[in-house]
């Protein structure tokens, strides 16, 4: 491996997005990131969908067979506080990340320059307020399908930054081996990981993926309740069947070796530091290295498509 910068201070931002709206949502990013900065963060992650937020127990109007006018024009709403990339937007988090000196990750609802469609999207920006990272989440779960596209590009990017390759798989894609395979592939030593999985399942899957992976695992989650979601986009229906504390959390930062560098944090707003020491990730990749000696290129083919 490259020589690597020992430390990292880290900040992982477990927070509330102002739902269906950018244009706070940015404000809000910016004042975490200066709140970040403060603190001495050298890289700063934001969870899924930050940027307008996650829009949890929706189904703008869609049953199998049938859409409603209704539901076309939530989705518009949604649709117009996406973000282009790049765009107005973009350009303000990479004046943030520049003012902060900081490296900052951040997910959005990325709205497509071309057509109409929306992809779940995760951004690096780096110190020198460059956009390093462009990762479009490559299958939607379930009817996240209804609002978001395939990835068509940016399946597996890197930023070289000074503790090695970060990279980011979105959510459930963490539970797909291959595309786990293609960031350890690519020596992945910072692994982000943002997401809305605020179940006592997902904890098991950062802790197995930092042990294959011999990395660091930032599992970045959102905190929002229902007073938070705009009830008049909402049905009766699905407003009611939601819980008071819609997404509870449940971030943490687990080290090379399945510990916890910062044990989950639930149901509150939060920002968690560390000081990640990345000499554990090659230590511990003595007696496995998943993409190096531990591998078997003669008996797994394994190839990337990369767009």
């Amino acid at each position: 491996m490259i020589d690597l910068k020992e430390t990292c201070k880290f900040a992982l931002v477990q927070a509330a997005p102002v739902m269906f709206n950018k244009t706070a949502c940015v404000q809000k990013t910016i004042r975490l990131i200066e709140e970040c900065a403060d603190n001495g963060a050298e890289f700063i992650a934001f969870p899924e969908l930050f940027i307008p937020g996650y829009p949890y127990g929706m189904s703008f109007g869609f049953t199998v067979g049938h859409r409603s006018e209704y539901g076309r024009k939530v989705w518009l709403l949604y649709s117009d506080n996406s973000v282009l990339v790049p765009g107005e937007e973009t350009a303000q988090l990479a004046a943030a990340a520049r003012k902060a000196k900081a490296w900052v990750s951040i997910g959005i609802s990325e709205r497509d320059t071309t057509s109409a469609t929306l992809y779940n999207t995760n951004l690096i920006f780096s110190p020198e307020g460059d956009l390093v990272s462009h990762h479009r989440k490559l299958k939607p779960t379930g009817s996240e399908r209804v609002v978001w596209g395939d990835a068509n590009q940016g399946y597996f990017p890197i930023a070289k930054t000074p503790w090695g390759p970060a990279g980011s798989l979105i959510c459930w894609e963490n539970y797909m081996p291959l595309a786990r395979m293609a960031l350890y592939q690519k020596g992945v030593t910072l692994y982000l990981a943002p997401n809305t999985n605020d179940n006592e399942e997902w904890q098991p899957t950062v802790r197995h993926i930092a042990v294959e992976g011999h990395c660091f695992v930032i599992n970045c989650d959102m905190f929002f309740t229902k007073d938070m979601l705009p009830p008049e986009l909402y049905s009766h229906h699905e407003l009611s069947e939601l819980p008071e504390i819609v997404c509870r959390g449940g971030s943490s930062i687990i080290d090379p070796y399945g510990h916890s560098e910062v044990e989950p944090v639930w149901d509150r707003e939060a920002i968690l530091y560390a000081d990640l020491d990345l000499k554990k990730v090659v230590a511990s990749r003595m007696e496995f290295d998943v993409s190096g000696h531990y591998h078997r290129p003669d008996v797994f083919k394994f190839e990337i498509t990369e767009k």
